[in-house]
């Protein structure tokens, strides 16, 4: 598209690998001083004293590794440690481009390159340490129809955020980059405040910030072992000697790997090569007077900027050209490759998706990891506050559960990784549609025991590694994954299992729950310091919230006591480990004789949901299943005929219906089972797409949308959940207290539009006489009431029914209107106020 290069002359510099390899240098011996535990021999090969205790050690000094530890020690924290095995930014800070960003497709991550940005801005007054930060702006180039589609949606998610973002016209883009090939050019999305600082100059900086706030950074000190200790400390070992820590971080980018492996982990990162072309002067270039914003040829998959007179250029190479480092993560990386610093090619580190793992991870207590980044620069500065935050102050200080380390397990082994490695590098400029799947590596082992029965009639979604049905196509259909913007392939089909469940009977694989049981003597007294509800009773179900230290919502789980002193807990897909680190915590901590068991993988769940689903369940046993011998939030353990297992547990939750958890080996036969007792009834399936427009419909929130680490269960409209007046103190109770008291500043509202050929997702901007006032968090087309709808926060002060709003949706603001929650009746309620009007008549 871009046609620049007809008139420049590129001239590579010295050492540069463009395509298949790494440049090296001679390595040379990174210590030079024997291996010793005395203090005195430490200090002296470092040059400063020896710590062996720390409250945090931070294993690696690239920008993430050292921006932590500026922001914790300027937090505070006093013994605060920074390893680096040979110097600072030898890994893959010093080879960045050192692009910035306010932009990011994520809702979450625009705050932290928000926070990288604004901290760029005053490092270098704050410590005295030139950055070289430029910003003269970046602009992303849209040159088809469907590129202006995603740069709309693009801008309605930003606009309830501080970024400042514009979407330009050709005219505008040329004005501010007067040498681009303006043929296909359509619009632009523009960003005042990108551009891109010098990697080396940044890192230092902050080490500068750190060391002046009183952290410690040791270099060379190869960590070269991790010990935990009984009391969750960690001994740290370096040639050096020892530091005992509260905490380790591992923030060593591409040798994240080896640094888990000490540990027994296989973090799924991969190094990526990544390359990218500094020109000799141009002529053109040199002859401006103010510098060029930063392009992104989303077509051409580059990025372009000025290096001085002249340009750099770094193009994304599609999924059969690029080049995986991976012969790192079969022998490990190369003992020399910190040696290397004068090339502009060299590995980045991807995950599977692309994101980094931030947080603390499951399974090691008082481990935390940074690293994954594929953007390390951009992310540093928020990265660090995020951490630092996190680590000082007991909880997350904004959802970023994209970025939770816990989001991988077992099912992430290498060949999925190298495979989603690639795909994800070529994924850089792809479009970014709403509902986006990416299908390299899948399946995983993570199939219910119903996959292979459903894969061939449905479009199939990935959920922590599961494979679940999204919607079900029929002769006819315009089957399989057409993504859009605007309605789409499975409109109509979705429509049509609304409507199966609504009048009929319907089922749905509902496996990638996680699935937990805790067991032991002190499990009541743990699930009510860590939950705002009372704990049901036996053969009882009910809804719960663990919350975090400040009253907001960490996550939403599904209780049941399903003997005296044991409990099934069931969570969301994606929150799996996420919910199991946080419980493990704090029944460590509070030295509770207890036992969690992750379950997930154990057991299948079909959900049976729908007026006749009561009907046919009875068919197939002989346990009592009318509305007196089964209530609404009731469990119990039954046998279905013709199945062979000693029984099934079953629920009635309402919401879903009836949820059936079984044995993954006797899955596809109680499948069989329930489609054949059904079929008078008008059984078929359905997939999660129905069930998100049912639920909103319903009324119902979802983790992750209406309620996370960024709210309160209050504002939330759970109060019914919260149990204020539960003698337990559990853990958020003190602070919610304090929210109730104070009274609220926003509200969830429940609300309708008047859409055509497009629908709300969530994270829409939400306008009231041209000032934005709030924002939706999920959204879908309601085919009950033939309308869209969505769950939005607004101050409370606009939160009356009959309020009337705009959404944002696409470029245009259609009218919507705050309503009475909810639009359908739930199945229970529906029943009672059916008997209700049959005992008046």
């Amino acid at each position: 598209m871009s046609r620049i290069f007809n008139i420049v002359h590129v001239q590579v510099r010295r050492n540069v690998t463009l395509r298949g390899g790494i440049a090296r240098l001679p390595i040379r011996t990174i210590f030079s001083t024997p291996r010793t535990n005395n203090d005195r021999d430490a200090s002296s090969a470092l040059g400063r004293r020896w710590k062996d205790t720390a409250d945090t050690v931070i294993i690696g000094g690239g920008c993430v590794g050292v921006s932590l530890a500026y922001h914790l020690a300027k937090g505070g924290m006093k013994d605060v440690v920074l390893l680096e095995k040979s110097e600072l930014t030898a890994g893959s800070t010093w080879h960045a481009a050192g692009l910035t960003a306010y932009y990011h497709p994520g809702i979450n991550l625009k705050k932290v390159h928000y926070n990288s940005i604004k901290l760029y801005e005053t490092l270098e007054a704050e410590t005295g340490q030139a950055v070289g930060f430029h910003q003269p702006g970046s602009i992303r180039i849209a040159s088809s129809a469907v590129r202006v589609d995603e740069l709309r949606y693009q801008m309605t998610r930003a606009h309830w955020h501080p970024t400042p973002q514009f979407l330009i016209t050709p005219e505008r883009v040329q004005e501010l980059f007067p040498l681009l090939n303006m043929d296909k050019v359509l619009a632009g999305l523009y960003n005042p405040g990108d551009g891109h600082i010098d990697p080396y100059s940044l890192t230092m900086a902050l080490a500068a910030g750190a060391r002046m706030y009183g952290a410690m950074i040791y270099n060379p000190a190869p960590v070269t072992g991790l010990t935990p200790t009984s009391d969750g400390h960690w001994d740290v070992q370096t040639p050096h000697g020892t530091i005992r820590a509260n905490r380790i971080v591992n923030a060593t980018g591409f040798w994240a790997r080896e640094v888990g492996n000490l540990i027994g982990f296989q973090h799924p990162t991969i190094p990526v090569h990544h390359q990218y072309v500094v020109t000799a002067t141009v002529p053109e270039v040199k002859a401006l007077k103010t510098e060029l914003p930063v392009i992104r040829d989303l077509e051409g998959s580059y990025y372009l900027r000025q290096e001085r007179d002249g340009l750099l250029f770094g193009p994304y190479e599609s999924m059969d050209k690029m080049v995986l480092q991976d012969s790192w993560v079969r022998d490990g990386v190369p003992p020399g490759f910190a040696d290397i610093i004068n090339i502009v090619s060299g590995p980045i580190t991807y995950t599977p998706d692309l994101l980094p793992m931030v947080g603390p991870h499951q399974g090691a207590r008082n481990y935390w990891t940074a690293i994954g980044f594929g953007y390390g620069v951009i992310h540093a500065g928020g990265i660090g506050k995020f951490l630092s935050d996190w680590i000082i102050s007991g909880e997350p200080p904004y959802d970023l559960i994209e970025c939770d380390p816990n989001r991988y397990g077992k099912w992430t082994d290498v060949p999925f990784m190298c495979i989603k490695a690639r795909e994800s590098y070529g994924f850089n400029n792809v479009v970014g549609y709403p509902k986006e799947e990416r299908f390299a590596g899948r399946p995983t082992y993570r199939t219910s025991g119903v996959y292979h029965l459903l894969k061939d009639q449905a479009s199939m979604g990935f959920h922590s590694g599961w494979e679940q049905p999204h919607w079900f196509y029929k002769s006819g259909d315009d089957a399989g994954y057409k993504p859009s913007f605007r309605r789409t392939n499975w409109f109509g089909p979705v429509g049509r299992e609304c409507k199966l469940v609504l009048e009929k009977v319907g089922v749905v694989d509902l496996t990638p729950f996680g699935k937990f049981t805790v067991k032991g003597r002190d499990s009541h007294k743990l699930l009510d310091r860590l939950f705002a509800n009372t704990m049901p009773k036996v053969g009882l179900t009910n809804i719960s919230h663990m919350l975090t230290p400040s009253g907001r919502v960490y996550a939403e789980v599904t209780i049941t006591q399903t003997a005296p002193g044991d409990f099934m807990l069931i969570t969301g897909s994606g929150s799996e480990l996420h919910d199991l680190r946080w419980m493990e915590k704090e029944m460590v901590e509070g030295v509770y004789e207890v036992d969690i068991a992750n379950v997930t993988d154990d057991l299948g769940v079909l959900g049976v949901a729908g007026p006749n689903a009561r009907k046919v369940l009875q068919k197939i046993t002989d346990e009592d299943l009318s509305d007196a011998g089964f209530k609404f939030l009731h469990c119990k353990n039954i046998k279905l005929a013709g199945v062979p297992t000693q029984a099934i547990r079953i629920s009635y939750t309402g919401e879903l219906g009836w949820e059936l958890y079984i044995e993954q080996k006797h899955m596809a036969t109680v499948y069989r089972a329930i489609m054949a007792a059904g079929q008078e009834e008008g059984i078929d399936n359905f997939g999660t797409y129905a069930m998100n427009s049912l639920r909103l419909e319903k009324g119902f929130r979802g983790w992750g949308a209406e309620m996370n680490c960024d709210t309160n269960p209050l504002e939330a409209g759970l109060e019914y959940f919260i149990k204020l007046n539960k003698p337990a103190d559990f853990i958020g109770k003190a602070a919610l207290q304090e929210i109730k008291a104070k009274g609220l500043k926003r509200k969830l509202c429940y609300i309708t539009l008047d859409t055509d050929h497009v629908d709300p997702e969530g994270n829409e901007t939400i306008w009231l006489n041209g000032k934005v006032v709030g924002n939706t968090t999920s959204g879908a087309y309601s085919y009950s009431t033939q309308q869209s709808l969505a769950f939005a926060y607004l101050p409370v002060e606009l939160c009356s029914v009959g309020q009337k709003v705009e959404v944002e949706l696409l470029g245009r603001k259609y009218p919507a209107m705050v309503v009475q929650e909810p639009l359908v009746l739930t199945e229970p309620t529906r029943t009672r106020l059916q008997k209700k009007s049959k005992s008046k008549a």
